[in-house]
């Protein structure tokens, strides 16, 4: 079962978060790479949980011609 992953962690620039292990970025243990995954907030903003949940508006459908 995966971890749920915190919505506003106090400090994410101190852990990978590429898998359920939540690494620190001094011993990364699954082999992401050499750079650790960011969290959300770190790459949208503190709002990352509304990030495309813009309303959507529908299109009027053209009738077709007689």
């Amino acid at each position: 079962m995966a971890k749920k992953i915190p919505i506003h962690p106090a400090h994410p620039e101190r852990i990978c978060w590429g898998c359920d292990r939540y690494c620190a970025v001094d011993s990364m243990y699954c082999g992401n790479g050499s750079e650790r995954a960011q969290h959300p907030v770190e790459l949208f903003g503190s709002d990352w949980l509304e990030f495309g949940k813009e309303e959507v508006i529908p299109v009027k459908k053209v009738q077709e011609a007689p």
